[in-house]
């Protein structure tokens, strides 16, 4: 057997790329990313925002690029190009041609000192020509790698970029080289390029300028774009107020491209949405043939827009006029009114369709694969394997096979990286093991720096970031404050490693986006700035600020500087944690035998692990089984996963009981139990049976397209048909589409036509034939003579019966007129709904369900196969309908990522979980039952004591065990009591400053007397401030100013010495009187517990025998007795008093023990215990002195 290189080309850097590279590197394969321009994020990285979440694109992005280019497994060649590929499936050799840079990597710091010397500007082309560069550049703030390149043409010699540039990284005398690499396989994820509508001169695109493409509209929306986010006219940078967009310029047209291009709709519906929240009273209008929201969220987002007054014409604009003042006129034909019309605008935007790069066809030449007349990458079979090419060994990701949406894009890129893997097999593990790096100690004091974060203008086109930075320098412990454009850009993470070193920095809070997305990479950084991960505080000022108080910046200055303030305040108790490793069994779970589910467990079983497919019905094949060309698809899936060794498969079963987590879950099926370390759900849908819709259930004629399949498979054909699209489905009920309705109809009334050339007719909404080769069946269905009707949604088609037929009277707004229809059936176009099971699987493995009861990925984007809990996975129908294509793409890539625990075999457990005080613990099981992940357990330790453990790889650290415990025996680590309440009082109690602490103090120390507090006044202002001198202080000027007394003693047992009681008074007994409504007291005697000088003496009322002895217990005795088995106490005494028993017990108070504390009156659960004060201190400083 041939001995496989274990390393892997990937060629293209955008999402695509970096997510198939990714998924290799993380299973331990070298890879070789190559990308041809200076920067890896390909075109997503020009977004502004990504619907429908409206998520801040190189938010999401800059971390997967960070990691990318810190991945130890990743080689990253950018300015390259791969120029010959020879050898075979296994091992190939590959050269790869670097162009001249002229800049050192190694060398170049990314400072720009050389682009803000350089005289030449250039139109910059990540821009696309709106903006302006140097000759010496960055592709963009963040890219990777931060690296300046010198535009050879551009350049004039002058080198003034050299003689500024302090690493002597500029090489005028570079030239291009060769690297050879040895690979097993090829990944190709070329992506796109925007189609140029100069090749539609009715658009006047090129001739006036402000009619701009898709892609420049977002970097004008975009805060680090040429405009810094301003939507402007090109032609004279005034605020645009009036827009349009107009769809398929280049795209479902004989003339260019005759595919849809699948995204646009969206891009401008997002568009349109974005730009009215940068201008509220802006008009936009959409022209467009039919409005293709097909995906997850789409339509809801769609009809969002709507409702925000972004207005839909149905039409396809025919000529734009330029106007004097350079607004311009679009003519078209309003087919709602069949009136020609024309609209003023001040700004066009055509969404240009999705093509192929020039390069592509010279690219497919080198690697001896096939294109297809567009240029995209060819496939050998494009619905059981799209991402396998003609050649063994090259696969293809991305938009490179053809036009698709970000999370269609990521999961072809998984699934591919899991073909890869099949193909070159698990690679051995590396013998040099990740190094632990070294960490700082922590000093005494706290050395807290602070990165505020502009997120381009996401945050600082609300808040007031320099303000934010200024005032986190006012704060204790602050001793580094800096702002930056993107903090989780390469640049910002080089800042703040070089600010830990600088500044001797040991906690870090960054003031920026969501945690969720962004914790992992500052971990990260300082990690590798050798601090402890965990003494990062992260405070979220774009969700929690700038998004929700976007009107209001004054305001949301001010908060973000409580939530900096809260941050700060809470950094400075932090404390190092570290993670904890878990081997994980190696076996998966596959929930769902249909097609997703058999090619999800194909898939793992072929990397050489065992997979337990299960399945609720007799037989697998889920709903593809009913479908007619997914008959022999099923059937291929059945043999193979039935003739696998590694696939153990049980019908007719359903999962009982899920528990365990990430690497070793327990699975209950039936009276089997396994263990699997990962798990897949693949549950597939069901065919919405439309009831109540258009006589079905009543007429025996009316069907669903999935029985007209049935019938289509029997030869059995009708003479007409009339097929109604959207039927339970883009309504109040389901507002979702059900993305493959269209396909199916048009694709069944061809087969009819086939058959029979009966007469067809498909009423429908909006035609929404997106997938790959679709539309092109749309145009073959017109030729076909098969006639297309449109309705509107508040005017639906009725149905009844004539006789023998059905009539079916729907109102054509084309015709602005009813036509009646008589047809032989009605064929009901519904859409896939999930299965009910979804809610008890959801249930028990805590993954969350949408709005419509399909599974939730992590990220509708970026993470489309996962959830946020780790090791379980998603794909296929059960998160949203698909074709069959889309549902393998997913299935290999939820495969793809499944298999890297298994690989790896061991994960990592965040050190931020819950802890047990043993000593505290009264193992009363009330942990067992907060806990929704059942990580606690009771257990007997080394004393022989019971007490509650919690099981590290089973805790989420999510704090509901912290909240229940009776008696604060659990704390939840990096979230402790300490930390929270710090963080809550700094809102409301601002900490104080250094200054203010001292002040407090002499003032407070100046009322007495005491030779002994001017010392030490003396001493702490001689040596400065340490983080213990101001716990001490605060203790004692607590106690000294919280009440209008002065106590009789200071006692604090754990200070030293030195920290002896500042204030000593004799004969002045009962500054303070204790005193307790007994109606109020329940006994509980938590007050005695934590009087800490036995100032209180509680005398017990009860006599447990003669309270057994009682026919009807009060029933604040029956509190008492719970209380006292949960704290495992017996009262002192045992005295019966009265039936109604008013106060249980009294409480005895000795005023010369006590200091006035007051930590009886705080524990009080029934606020029984009020402490009141004898006398003020004005008189009691008079008696100490005699007067």
């Amino acid at each position: 057997m041939q001995n496989k290189v274990k390393a892997c080309l990937v060629i293209g850097g955008g999402v695509a790329g970096m997510q198939a590279t990714l998924d290799l590197a993380d299973k331990g394969y070298d890879v070789f990313l190559v990308e041809k321009t200076p920067s890896i994020g390909g075109n997503m990285a020009r977004l502004d925002k990504t619907f429908p979440t409206n998520d801040c694109s190189t938010c999401i992005l800059a971390p997967r690029m960070v990691e990318v280019g810190r991945h130890a497994n990743v080689k990253v060649f950018v300015n390259s190009e791969v120029v010959e590929v020879k050898g075979k499936a296994g091992d190939f050799k590959v050269k790869v041609k670097r162009k001249k840079k002229f800049v050192d990597p190694e060398k170049c710091t990314g400072c720009g000192a050389c682009a803000n010397v350089c005289p030449v500007v250039k139109e910059n082309e990540f821009d696309l020509s709106l903006g302006a560069r140097k000759a010496i550049y960055v592709a963009f703030p963040q890219a990777f790698p931060l690296v300046y390149k010198i535009d050879e043409e551009a350049c004039i010699g002058c080198r003034l970029c050299s003689l500024v540039c302090e690493a002597d990284a500029i090489d005028f005398n570079a030239g291009e080289e060769e690297v050879e690499l040895n690979v097993g396989a090829i990944i190709v994820a070329t992506g796109f390029e925007e189609f140029d509508p100069r090749a539609k001169p009715e658009y006047g695109y090129g001739v006036y300028k402000n009619v701009i493409t898709s892609l420049q509209f977002e970097r004008l929306l975009s805060a680090s774009g040429p405009t810094q986010g301003k939507v402007v006219r090109p032609s004279d940078g005034r605020e645009a107020k009036k827009i349009a967009w107009l769809q398929c310029v280049g795209s479902r047209d004989v003339k260019c491209n005759k595919y849809c291009s699948r995204v646009c709709c969206m891009f401008a519906t997002k568009q349109a949405m974005i730009a009215k929240e940068h201008n509220p009273k802006l008009e936009s209008y959409i022209f467009y043939m039919d409005l293709r929201a097909y995906g997850k969220g789409f339509e809801e987002y769609y009809q969002q827009a709507k409702a925000n007054g972004v207005k839909y014409i149905r039409s396809r604009v025919s000529r734009i006029i330029e106007t004097e003042n350079n607004n311009l006129i679009l003519r078209y034909e309003d087919t709602e009114s069949n009136e020609t019309k024309e609209l003023e605008v001040e700004l066009v935007v055509l969404s240009s369709a999705l093509v192929a790069p020039k390069d592509n066809r010279k690219l497919a030449e080198i690697l001896g694969i096939e294109t297809d007349e567009y240029g995209f990458f060819k496939p050998k079979n494009i619905d059981l394997s799209p991402m396998e090419t003609s050649r063994e060994g090259i696969f293809i990701a991305g938009v490179a096979l053809s036009p698709r949406d970000i999370p269609d894009s990521v999961a072809l890129a998984s699934s591919a990286s899991a073909k890869v893997s099949e193909l070159l097999g698990i690679p051995e593990k590396k013998q040099e093991e990740e190094k632990e790096v070294p960490e700082k100690e922590l000093s005494k004091e706290p050395r807290i720096g602070v990165f505020v974060c502009h997120c381009g203008k996401n945050i600082a086109g609300v808040v007031d970031c320099k303000a934010l930075v200024e005032y986190a320098k006012s704060l204790p412990y602050v001793k580094h404050a800096e702002d930056c454009l993107f903090a989780c850009s390469i640049d910002s993470q080089e800042k703040i490693k070089k600010a830990v070193e600088e500044h001797k920095l040991n906690r870090i809070v960054i003031a920026a986006c969501t945690p969720r997305t962004h914790e992992a990479l500052f971990r990260k950084t300082l990690k590798e700035a050798k601090l402890n991960p965990y003494l990062f505080e992260m405070c979220n000022i774009r969700e929690h600020v700038s998004w929700v108080h976007a009107n209001e910046p004054k305001k949301a200055t001010e908060k973000a500087k409580d939530l900096v303030r809260m941050a700060v305040a809470k950094a400075r108790l932090l404390e190092p944690l570290h993670d904890y490793r878990i081997p994980v069994t190696p076996s998966a779970l596959v929930v769902g035998g249909g097609v997703a589910g058999m090619s999800c467990a194909l898939s793992i079983a072929n990397h050489g692990f065992k997979v337990y497919l299960v399945e609720k019905e007799r037989e697998l094949g889920g709903i593809a089984r009913e479908l007619k060309n997914g008959e022999e698809i099923v059937k291929s899936l059945i043999e193979k996963v039935k003739n696998h060794e590694n696939i153990e498969i049980y019908t007719s079963t359903t999962i009982k009981d899920i528990s365990g987590y990430v690497g070793n879950f327990q699975v209950r099926l039936g009276d089997k139990e396994i263990t699997v370390g990962s798990i897949i759900l693949a549950t597939g849908g069901e065919v919405l049976k439309p009831f109540g819709y258009y006589g079905y259930g009543e007429y025996e004629d009316v069907i669903t397209v999935f029985e007209l399949e049935q019938e289509l498979k029997k030869g059995k054909v009708e003479k007409s048909y009339a097929i109604i699209l959207c039927v339970g489905a883009r309504d109040k009920e389901r507002q979702y589409c059900g993305r493959i309705c269209c396909y199916n109809a048009i694709k069944n009334a061809i087969e009819i036509k086939n058959l029979n050339n009966s007469e067809v007719f498909i009423i429908y909404r909006d035609i929404r034939t997106f997938g790959q080769g679709e539309e092109e069946l749309y145009s073959r269905a017109l030729e076909k003579g098969i006639k297309f009707l449109r309705y509107r949604e508040d005017s639906p088609p009725e149905v009844k019966k004539e006789g023998e037929k059905l009539s079916i009277e729907v109102y054509s707004p084309s015709l602005d007129r009813k036509v009646k229809l008589i047809v032989d059936k009605v064929v009901l176009s519904t859409p896939i709904i999930p299965h009910k099971e979804n809610r008890e699987l959801s249930k028990m493995l805590k993954v969350p369900l949408d709005a419509n009861g399909f599974f939730l990925e992590a990220h509708l984007k970026l993470k489309p196969v996962e959830f946020a809990t780790e090791g379980i996975y998603v794909c296929g129908v059960a998160s949203f309908p698909k074709n069959i294509q889309d549902s393998i793409s997913q299935a290999l890539g939820a495969a793809s990522r499944a298999l890297i625990p298994l690989v790896k075999g061991e994960v990592i457990a965040e050190g931020s979980i819950a802890k047990v005080d043993e000593e505290l613990c009264l193992a009363c099981g009330v942990c067992l039952d907060a806990c929704p992940y059942n990580a606690p357990v009771l257990t007997i330790n080394n004393s022989g004591k019971i007490v509650a453990k919690i099981n590290e790889a089973l805790c989420k650290g999510c704090g509901a065990c912290v909240a229940e415990c009776p008696v604060g025996a659990i704390q939840a680590l990096h979230f402790k009591d300490e930390q929270e309440i710090a963080k809550i009082k700094a809102l409301y109690e601002p900490e104080p400053s250094r200054e203010e602490i001292l002040a407090r103090l002499e003032k407070t120390l100046s009322l007495l007397e005491n030779e002994k507090a001017k010392t030490l006044l003396s001493r702490i202002r001689n040596i400065g401030l340490e983080r213990e001198d101001i716990e001490k202080l605060k203790k004692i000027i607590g106690v000294l100013e919280s009440y209008e007394v002065t106590p009789r003693e200071i006692k604090v047992t754990e200070i030293d010495k030195e920290w002896e009681p500042l204030v000593k008074r004799k004969e002045l007994p009962g500054f303070v009187t204790v005193e307790c409504d007994n109606t109020k007291c329940i006994a509980c005697r938590v007050c005695e517990e934590v009087c800490p000088d036995n100032a209180l003496t509680f005398f017990g009322v009860i006599d447990l025998q003669k309270y057994e002895a009682m026919e009807e217990k009060p029933e604040k005795i029956k509190m008492l007795i719970e209380i006292i088995q949960k704290i495992k106490r017996k009262p002192a005494k045992v005295i019966v008093t009265e039936e109604k028993a008013y106060g249980f017990g009294k409480i005895s108070y000795n005023a010369l023990f006590c200091i006035g504390c007051r930590k009886c009156e705080e524990v009080c659960p029934t606020k029984a215990i009020k402490l009141k004060p004898v006398w003020n201190l004005p008189e009691i400083l008079e008696k100490a002195r005699g007067k």
